[in-house]
């Protein structure tokens, strides 16, 4: 079997991250993968980059200035919505024409248009599209932040600056489901949670949605002695870490300003508590702290383990998420994590077990999950328990099967 999966970019963003480790897990399985992309970084022969450099940019840039147009010659919201009015062309390319399956993931920013997904749908391959935002079913946002239009036909758009019935966020809903009834799609979501979302869009109709969790290298992300990964890193080893990390931290959705007043409450009962930031705004951010911080700025992922396992717990305040592989990466280290109440979060973390879910946007409750972790008595417990987790729902093995399993039956 031929598989072609299809993403912005190889290595940049998590869901980039995702799909290059699926199709490493399928190639360890013996499959026949390749990854089509718009921006290559990784050195590996299996990912095949599309157009040129030129072509690229004036993708990216047609489709980010209608939106700044549309929406009256400002930049707000200018990366909350997608409109797919440009893209590259892939269904001549060999690499489409030799692949049994298309696996499209986040396919957005210049990368495809709506009109050569259609192409792609009615190419008569098996279609499998991995959801890592709510884009793929609703008519123009990446999130709905609680908007529920999506689950008619959208319109009134909270994203647009004039909204309306009829508004583009409506119109292109209804453009969405002619080109979705070119074929049939397996959807895939990343979390229940956004598998039931999906469920209740329109846009699903007739097509199949399921979940399944992104893969990771359990033999990569590891438990590792925690004094030698501080030492490494220069860090104290009378201190209690908590780690933060985010491709970009300063994001409001990230929830620093919830991080921030947990962190004033911390400092009211405790001082020997240093926050390790990795990040590239980790020196900005460790300002708005009640307690000691550490920027690592930018980390590679190759050393994000030994980062992992010098914390003695993750947090991660995010307000919207939907399986995020940070999570995912703490807890293969076995390092606890704490986040709040929303999207897959709750998936992942077992409350009480191998972290602490705290009420959403509470962030006295995300301090009292912090604190109980570091000075609880059940922090060997926590540890083991995350790891578990991971390598029996998680593991690239058995996320690479249930993806063979699909593939084989579409």
């Amino acid at each position: 079997m031929n598989i072609l999966i299809v993403n912005t970019s190889d290595v940049h963003g998590g869901a980039a991250i995702a799909a290059f480790r699926l199709m490493n897990a399928l190639l360890g399985e013996g499959e026949h993968v390749k990854m089509l992309v718009r921006d290559k970084q990784a050195v590996h022969a299996s990912v095949i980059p599309a157009g040129s450099k030129l072509q690229n940019k004036f993708n990216f840039y047609l489709e980010r200035g209608v939106i700044f147009l549309r929406n009256g010659f400002t930049k707000r919201h200018l990366f909350d919505i997608s409109i797919a009015n440009t893209g590259l062309s892939i269904t001549d390319l060999p690499a489409f024409r030799e692949a049994d399956v298309i696996h499209l993931h986040w396919i957005n920013q210049g990368m495809l248009s709506l009109d050569e997904i259609g192409r792609i749908i009615a190419s008569g391959r098996k279609i499998v599209w991995t959801m890592h935002d709510m884009w793929p079913f609703t008519g123009i946002c990446h999130h709905a932040a609680g908007c529920i239009r999506y689950e008619r036909s959208c319109g009134d758009c909270p994203w647009l600056r004039t909204p309306s019935r009829n508004d583009l966020s409506h119109r292109l809903f209804i453009t969405k489901q002619v080109v979705y009834s070119r074929g049939r799609i397996t959807f895939v979501a990343c979390s229940n949670w956004l598998r039931e979302l999906a469920a209740k869009s329109p846009l699903t109709t007739g097509h199949r949605v399921v979940s399944i969790p992104n893969p990771i290298d359990t033999a990569v992300y590891i438990p590792m002695d925690k004094s030698e990964a501080r030492r490494r890193l220069n860090l104290p080893m009378d201190k209690k870490i908590v780690l933060f990390a985010a491709v970009k931290a300063a994001d409001p959705r990230k929830g620093m300003d919830y991080l921030a007043e947990a962190s004033r409450i911390m400092a009211q009962q405790h001082d020997d508590i240093l926050f390790l930031i990795a990040g590239n705004d980790g020196e900005e951010l460790g300002k708005r702290l009640s307690l000691p911080a550490r920027s690592l700025g930018y980390v590679a992922p190759q050393d994000m383990p030994g980062v992992y396992n010098a914390a003695d717990l993750f947090v991660t305040p995010s307000l919207q998420e939907n399986l995020p592989n940070t999570l995912m990466e703490a807890m293969a280290c076995g390092t606890p994590c704490v986040g709040f109440h929303t999207g897959g979060v709750p998936e992942m973390i077992s409350h009480g077990t191998n972290g602490y879910v705290a009420a959403y946007r509470d962030a006295d409750d995300l301090a009292e999950g912090i604190l109980g972790i570091l000075y609880g008595n059940n922090g060997r417990l926590f540890s083991s328990e995350a790891r578990r987790k991971v390598v029996e729902e998680y593991s690239q093995e058995k996320i690479a099967q249930r993806y063979r399993q699909l593939y084989a039956n579409e």
